[in-house]
């Protein structure tokens, strides 16, 4: 046989790629829409975002803004952001020319992150359960993660398996405050043990904070790390509209740093994206303009949303720690499956019931961690929730 006619052979794929698998929870979503499921998997709301954004959005495109901002982001833009960072956290001071980033999402924020500021061989610390996406950015960066569990019931941080976990080829620890997938919200003192680790062995803090205000602890609940002493100089801060907004889409986040970490930053994104929709920044500009009053209202409407889904999972036979932030409630499923197949129960939920959830195990790195798990979203309408609702009934009625 001749070279022209050779058979094919295996596809080369790279190896970084291997170790990972496509996001179980967009797969989800796929099911549900397959089986017209009511999707309480992947987090995205199905209601409206505040008509100022719309308003600001069209007029932009109307006003041809559709050429690229500024590569880090629209001038006004960021100094809206930095603005909104001060007023929402009085002595936060962000220089919107030299600590500031705008990227496509937060996702892209994280891993432009990785890549400027963690180099192959280091080793990253990551909570687990985790959101899925911070083992891959890490394994993309040539980078280790290290792995910290969080303690069911309440999810708490073991000080002494955390101290254990840092050591000279720790470059950087991840955190997600409020927390997805568990709805943890960390306090004053966890912060501070991470701040002492960090000084101790030079860390950077990459903390991921897009639920910010999606919170039920009132006043103060949520504490960003970059105003902890000894981490101001040595943390940065991802975030993006898609929650707070209830855009999810449109995939306009950004990262607030020290001038030299964020310089490296910039960098890393001009080459990954260029830059974020020019109209949406535009719609940005307004959500940063919007009065405390719509973050108030905020939380208490996820308030709202957490308390029906809450009862109706409570009915069902599941049990579960009520979140204090975020828009997830992790269940145990022992009472509704003793076999602990969370991926077979998930799939019976969409087949045969008709609402998606998640399965516990793409929160861990042993999927056998996660067998007696599985997550619910409810950024949902109330109308959405209580449909869902009616549909679990079916779970345990025959």
């Amino acid at each position: 046989m001749s070279e022209l006619t050779a058979p094919p052979t295996t596809p080369r794929v790279s190896a970084k790629a291997m170790t990972f698998t496509e996001s179980v929870i967009r797969e989800m979503t796929r099911l549900a829409l397959a089986h017209d499921a009511v999707n309480l998997a992947q987090g995205f709301p199905d209601f409206s975002c505040p008509p100022q954004l719309k308003e600001a959005a069209r007029a932009a495109i109307d006003a041809d803004v559709n050429q690229y901002a500024i590569t880090w982001g629209a001038a006004e833009f960021r100094a809206a952001i930095a603005a909104k960072v001060a007023r929402t956290y009085p002595g936060w001071t962000v220089d919107p020319d030299t600590q500031l980033c705008v990227t496509c999402g937060s996702t892209e924020a994280m891993i432009a992150t990785m890549l400027a500021l963690v180099d192959p061989g280091d080793e990253v610390i990551v909570f687990e359960p985790f959101y899925e996406n911070y083992g891959p950015d890490t394994i993309l960066s040539g980078a280790r993660p290290r792995l910290v569990r969080l303690h069911a019931p309440d999810w708490s941080i073991d000080p002494a398996e955390l101290r254990a976990a840092f050591s000279d080829r720790t470059r950087a620890i991840i955190l997600n405050t409020p927390h997805n997938p568990t709805g943890k919200v960390l306090r004053r003192e966890e912060l501070e043990l991470v701040a002492e680790l960090c000084q101790r062995h030079d860390v950077l803090v990459i903390t991921d904070e897009i639920y910010e205000h999606i919170h039920y602890l009132g006043p103060g609940g949520h504490l960003p790390p970059a105003m902890v002493p000894g981490l101001e100089d040595r943390t940065v801060t991802i975030n993006a509209l898609s929650k707070t907004y209830a855009v999810t889409g449109w995939r306009v986040g950004w990262t607030i740093a020290p001038p030299a970490y964020t310089a490296a930053i910039r960098k890393v994104h001009d080459f990954l994206t260029v830059g974020a929709a020019a109209p949406l920044q535009a719609g940005g500009v307004a959500a940063m303009g919007l009065p405390a009053s719509y973050y108030d209202e905020l939380a208490a409407a996820y308030r709202e949303r957490r308390d029906l889904l809450c009862a109706s999972l409570a009915a069902t036979g599941f049990t579960f720690r009520e979140p204090d932030g975020a828009y997830y409630v992790m269940c145990d499923t022992r009472a509704v499956d003793p076999a602990g197949d969370d991926v077979a129960l998930v799939r019976r939920l969409i087949t045969d019931i008709g609402v998606a959830a998640v399965p516990g195990s793409s929160f861990f790195a042993d999927p056998a961690d996660g067998r007696h798990i599985i997550r619910f979203g409810f950024p949902k309408k109330l109308t959405t929730l209580r449909a869902a609702a009616e549909r679990l009934t079916r779970l345990t009625s025959g």
